[in-house]
């Protein structure tokens, strides 16, 4: 038999059907592989977590119990880095200001850096503040109930990113932890004082958030948008944007972040923030001045000037978000650490430096896995955001994080950040509602006022506002009920 020769018709038609069933068999195994990818590395991590744990406490009492937590720790970091960072990143893309990969690579390296540098005092509240251990009557019970809390919690998030929504790990976290406390010990466990003031923070952050951002859009708006000469006031303005950002961050990071090699009194800090503000404001006037040369004298224009104060906020937030909600992954990790270290649950809790790598690594792979799902939501199925409403949502996110922060309150970034998402889309609709009003007066005849004023009534959408509010409404039972649950199988099986 002889080979066909090489340029037959016959022969190169059997070799295209041969390539294109390899294209399609590469394709198939890609696309079946890529699920697999994510939740393959995801675990690795968590058992990596799990052998730290062991190596670090190796035949110590209620070593099993501490790596268990380990891995459950990891699992909540991991979840918390596809939810939650979402709510930072997404304004952002969601603008166009920044790739998925960059605003990725950037939220690694600040979410990391805040919870390192800044993540102590929210542990301690998360830890310790929601219920009086002492109730419980022993540290091993103490332990069950932290445990449950954790993966009651991670479970909730998890299903949660799963369907898409972004809710809030902080009320996972805090509903896992009293409905653990009061399975175990009763309602008399749980400190309603306290459940009462971080309460009250869940309701103060958004409309705080929104408050902010809209006064910030608001300003945007009348002092550059609304301006004859656009391009000039944005030289005037921006830089005044992008101080007031750069103080606040220095402000936070000279009080969180230095505290472990001087300590530094609010005042000080302030004084710190506002020097560097100031400094920072005069650096960025020639840059501005320099890049605004040669821009036409309209609104897409601003959107180029924007650019460097949406990129810089958007790390800011990231670094507070760090600091922030690393307490909700490593909480109740360090306090079984504690526990069973000292087997003195009651006393004030001292985090390892290894819980808290755990917690920011954690965040991180969580990110760069599983977060630009609802980094995309967050960022374009709200409300129509650009550069400077993006800035606005960012900042105002930040501002508030950082009190928060300051005050040791746990509150939650996802309220504070989508909170900040539709003040600005509010803010708009009642900007929009306004100016058709004067022009109706002026032209009372004018047909295309109708379409505008349908228009306006689009720019939040209603039914993601009702389900986001729905689901932050149920994350506190549903957790706390999982927890309980997780706890009374635990203690049947344990005790």
């Amino acid at each position: 038999m002889t080979d066909k020769p090489q340029g037959d018709p016959r022969h190169l038609e059997t070799l295209d059907r041969d390539l294109a069933r390899y294209s399609n068999l590469e394709m198939a195994t890609s696309y079946v592989s890529r699920p697999i990818v994510g939740p393959s590395i995801a675990l690795v991590f968590i058992v990596l977590a799990g052998l730290a744990a062991a190596m670090i406490f190796g035949q110590a009492n209620n070593a099993l119990i501490v790596i268990v937590a380990a891995c459950f720790g990891a699992y909540m970091a991991l979840n918390i880095g596809a939810n939650d960072v979402a709510n930072n990143m997404g304004p952002a893309v969601g603008a166009n200001a920044l790739t998925m990969g960059g605003a990725i690579a950037i939220a690694v390296v600040f979410e990391s850096a805040g919870a390192l540098l800044a993540g102590g005092d929210v542990v301690s509240t998360i830890a310790k503040g929601i219920i009086a251990p002492e109730s419980m009557g022993d540290a091993q019970t103490f332990m069950w109930a932290m445990l449950a809390a954790l993966l009651s919690a991670a479970l909730w998030v998890n299903l949660a990113t799963w369907v898409g929504a972004p809710v809030s790990t902080t009320h996972s976290v805090v509903g896992g932890v009293m409905g653990a406390g009061i399975a175990s010990a009763g309602l008399a466990a749980v400190s309603w004082s306290t459940m009462g003031a971080i309460a009250a923070s869940w309701v103060i952050s958004p409309v705080l958030g929104g408050v902010i951002a809209a006064g910030f859009l608001w300003l945007i708006k009348s002092r550059i948008i609304y301006q004859d000469d656009k391009i000039a006031a944005a030289r005037k303005w921006v830089p005044v944007l992008v101080g007031i950002m750069a103080g606040a961050f220095a402000a936070y990071l000279a009080l969180k972040g230095l505290k472990k090699l001087i300590k530094i009194d609010m005042a000080t800090a302030l004084m710190i923030g506002a020097a560097i503000g100031v400094a920072t404001w005069a650096v960025m006037i020639p840059l501005i001045r320099k890049q605004s040369e040669g821009l036409e004298n309209r609104n897409k224009s601003l959107k180029v000037l924007f650019g460097i104060p949406l990129v810089v906020s958007a790390a800011l937030l990231s670094f507070a978000h760090g600091a922030n909600d690393v307490a909700n992954a490593v909480g109740p990790l360090a306090a079984i650490v504690q526990a069973s270290q000292s087997g003195d649950f009651v006393a004030a809790i001292s985090i390892p430096v290894w819980v808290m790598v755990i917690g920011a690594l954690g965040i991180s792979f969580g990110l760069f896995l599983f977060g630009p799902k609802l980094i995309r939501m967050v960022g374009s199925q709200i409300t129509k955001l650009n550069p400077m409403r993006a800035y606005c949502v960012a900042l105002s996110a930040a501002i508030t994080v950082i009190v928060a922060s300051w005050l040791g309150l746990p509150v939650s970034s996802t309220h504070i950040a989508v909170g900040g998402v539709f003040g600005v889309g509010f803010f708009r609709e009642w900007d929009a509602e306004r100016r058709i009003k004067k022009a109706r007066l002026a032209m009372p005849d004018r047909p295309v006022l109708a379409t505008e004023e349908r228009r306006r009534r689009k720019l939040v959408r209603r039914s993601h506002f009702m389900t986001i509010i729905a689901a932050w409404v149920i994350t506190v039972p549903a957790a706390a009920l999982l927890s309980a649950i997780i706890f009374l199988g635990i203690y049947t099986i344990m005790a």
